[in-house]
């Protein structure tokens, strides 16, 4: 069912203004992006009728532009991918563990998106994958999968890494199955400091290196003792990781995974109205317990777009990542053997083939399966409309 309210519609509203207030200062993947999401399910990017196998009803579906910053198209690449992850899963306890970065280092990423997203996964992943191999705490290989957050619920931005991690891993010479404790992985108070260190070391050889650039209130970072002082303060905070409970089971880390993967910075249902006043919004304000954390917000319509656009990514970034027992090089194997460790029923063959995932919601009128009785191209409408079936038709012999 579509939402009262959609970013594709505050985009068609006020987007072109924005893009001629903001000329020049606008990124041409950022403008993409916009064009994108404007014209998704439009007959700008074309279409086709489909019609119900069992009582004839038709209907108009266009095409999505199934770009992975619009709010519409992820939730099929969502269901896709998660079909996909289900056979890596394994019969054990998850957790879920988030990795962030302090505001001030945060202002710095927003003008070096693609090697600060990069530090900051390869960070983690590391300072993860260090301390559960550690024989003082798990001494294992572990699997991370890892997903990349750019904003906070009022869409500023606030860049932090989600992972799911199974409570275990294969012991270091690989010979049997390192279970975590149940409600424990590994100690948040040294993920943090090592996280921290790895972080701060690489950063300043990004900033020796000349691969960091620095604008407006930060242009003075590019001087090297500027630079150095911030590394020395950094050092000096407390860094979070936060580490939840874990999981129920494998279907409520399915459950997870499925919100929070393709997410993008604010979802259509959300979004309450769009008026004189700019755009009003449902956040959290973490800061509040209970009831009073649900919050409503209203920006000015320019404002929310460009909090909207703070959070497009680098062209071609990867924002879920696997570690570990679950990169891809190895996955495979190191699945294989670790369902053998946990004696755990052995993956079916992967020629086996297996029925495609049908995106196309079923048919309003009986339920039925709908098929694609013709197409046409952009800009382009059906040769005629859609037959609506009737009551009286449906019925007749």
């Amino acid at each position: 069912m579509r939402a009262s309210l959609e970013v594709a519609d505050i985009l068609r509203a006020a987007g072109s203004a924005y893009r001629a207030t903001h000329a020049g200062h606008l990124s041409l993947h950022q403008l993409k992006v916009m064009s994108a999401i404007e014209y998704c399910r439009t007959a700008a990017l074309g279409g086709h009728v489909e019609a119900c196998e069992d009582c004839g009803h038709q209907r108009i579906a266009y095409n999505s532009c199934r770009n992975r910053h619009c709010p519409k198209c992820q939730g099929g690449a969502a269901r896709m991918w998660l079909a996909e992850r289900e056979a890596d899963l394994l019969p054990v306890g998850y957790f879920h563990v988030v990795f962030s970065i302090p505001t001030e280092l945060a202002d710095i990423a927003f003008h070096n998106k693609a090697v600060m997203y990069d530090l900051l996964f390869r960070a983690a992943s590391e300072t993860m994958l260090t301390i559960a191999a550690d024989q003082r705490h798990l001494g294992a290989r572990i699997g991370i999968t890892a997903v990349l957050h750019t904003w906070g619920s009022a869409m500023t931005h606030h860049p932090h890494i989600h992972m799911i991690v199974p409570g275990g891993g294969i012991s270091l010479d690989g010979t049997h199955w390192v279970s975590s404790r149940p409600a424990f992985l590994l100690p948040v108070r040294v993920l943090s400091k090592l996280f921290r260190r790895l972080f701060l070391t690489r950063l300043l050889e990004l900033h020796t290196a000349g691969l960091l650039a620095f604008f407006d209130d930060h242009a003075g970072l590019r001087e090297e003792p500027a630079f150095t002082h911030l590394i020395a303060r950094m050092r000096k905070k407390n860094w979070v990781v936060y580490a939840k409970p874990p999981f129920g089971g494998p279907q409520a880390v399915l459950a997870y995974l499925s919100r929070y993967t393709h997410r993008v910075a604010i979802s259509n249902r959300r979004l309450i109205s769009l008026d004189e006043s700019g755009v009003t919004f449902r956040y959290k304000d973490y800061r509040r317990d209970g009831v009073d954390r649900q919050q409503v917000m209203t920006l000015r319509t320019d404002e929310f777009i460009r909090r909207f656009l703070l959070h497009v990514l680098p062209r071609g970034f990867h924002r879920i990542r696997h570690y570990g027992l679950l990169a891809s090089s190895a996955r495979k194997a190191s699945l294989a053997r670790a369902r053998e460790l946990l004696t755990d029923v052995p993956l079916p063959d992967d020629d086996v083939p297996e029925q495609p995932l049908d995106a196309r919601p079923p048919c309003p009128c009986c339920g039925g399966h709908m098929i694609i009785i013709e197409t046409f191209a952009r800009w382009c409408q059906p040769r005629a409309p859609p037959h609506r079936t009737t009551p009286s038709a449906r019925n007749s012999p």
